[in-house]
């Protein structure tokens, strides 16, 4: 290992090579690491468990949902090793002794965005007043729906009460019941859509018009943190060691998982 290894990366050498599964990416007797993810970072978490799994021999099985949701599956004790959440929903799950508090590493920030369909001209949100002017123009509107526990979603159905628009868009507003939002523009069910921006670039067919004004902007925090209850603790730490590599910052920057203001 090269003398610039990182402590996290030096430890996981460590956890691996204890394991035995240096090599064995074959080994159909390969341990499983359970992992419940929120929808913001699922798809940077599913490419970093293949190349976890390259390397280790280690199989990660993936689910996902809202914040919210993965917290009641979690409190319900559905299996799970590792839990991937924002920073509120971890310090809820902390408080109530589901998760170890001290293998918790951050790794992912990201803000709310807004998107067009692509092609389509990019209206005008750099401020507050332009961006309240430019929901009240749109034929129509998506965001995730906030009784499903959505971050962004319980996020703008505050900001529209805010702006004091919410009773003048909500005929034209469609709630997503969860995943990429996004999709309902690039099939024409929606104008404009508001989500998280690592949610908002997966999906063809829809352009970035560029973050919700700093005002009504929210930055979210995802971390991830083995379970009391996991089945493979060592194996989930090492899964959450590999996640926060300082070598993977630029692969979560791309994602739009590394919002600077």
């Amino acid at each position: 290992m090269s003398q610039g290894a990182t402590r996290a990366e030096r430890w996981l050498a460590a956890v691996i090579a204890g394991l035995g599964l240096w090599g064995c990416a074959c080994s159909a007797h390969a341990a499983e690491i359970r992992v419940l993810s929120a929808g913001a970072v699922k798809n940077i978490v599913t490419e970093l468990a293949e190349a976890f799994h390259q390397e280790t021999g280690l199989t990660v099985a993936l689910g996902s949902g809202t914040a919210g949701e993965l917290r009641q599956k979690v409190a319900r004790g559905e299996p799970a090793d590792v839990v991937i959440v924002t920073d509120t929903v971890l310090e809820q799950l902390a408080a109530e002794r589901l998760v170890v508090p001290d293998t918790r590493a951050d790794i992912a920030r990201t803000g709310i965005g807004v998107a067009v369909r692509e092609g389509a001209a990019l209206p005008d949100i750099s401020t507050t007043e332009a961006f309240k002017r430019t929901v009240l123009a749109a034929r129509s509107l998506v965001y995730l729906d906030p009784a499903r526990g959505a971050t962004s979603g319980i996020h703008f159905a505050g900001v529209l009460q805010r702006l004091g628009i919410a009773d003048a868009v909500k005929d034209k507003t469609v709630l997503w019941p969860g995943g990429f939002a996004a999709e309902a523009v690039a099939t024409g069910q929606a104008e404009l859509c508001v989500h998280q921006i690592s949610e908002i670039l997966p999906v063809k067919g829809v352009a970035l018009v560029g973050p919700l004004p700093r005002d009504l902007q929210k930055i979210t925090t995802y971390g991830a943190v083995t379970t009391t209850r996991a089945a493979a603790p060592e194996a989930a730490r090492a899964f959450v060691a590999f996640l926060s590599r300082p070598a993977f910052k630029a692969k979560f920057a791309a994602a739009g998982l590394d919002y600077r203001e």
